[in-house]
């Protein structure tokens, strides 16, 4: 039996369904931005603005990828 997805990786479906995109094209912006030298909630509120992201959403990107930083 497999696990269960738990986290921030659990959205990762509802997200490519919705924003109609593959996981790895949101986590590279997330990555990107945390190279620009943004903070968490300044990322957030990037995917929110510049690609119309819902909080829950963008917010288990984020999540996701400064775990993995």
């Amino acid at each position: 039996m497999t696990e269960p997805v738990k986290g921030p990786a659990s959205y990762f479906p509802s997200i490519e369904k919705k924003y109609g995109q593959p996981i790895d094209h949101w986590l590279g912006i997330a990555q990107a931005k945390f190279g620009e030298g943004l903070k968490h909630m300044e990322v957030v509120a990037h995917l929110k603005e510049a690609h119309a992201m819902g909080h829950g959403h963008a917010n288990a990107v984020v999540a996701y990828v400064k775990a993995k930083l």
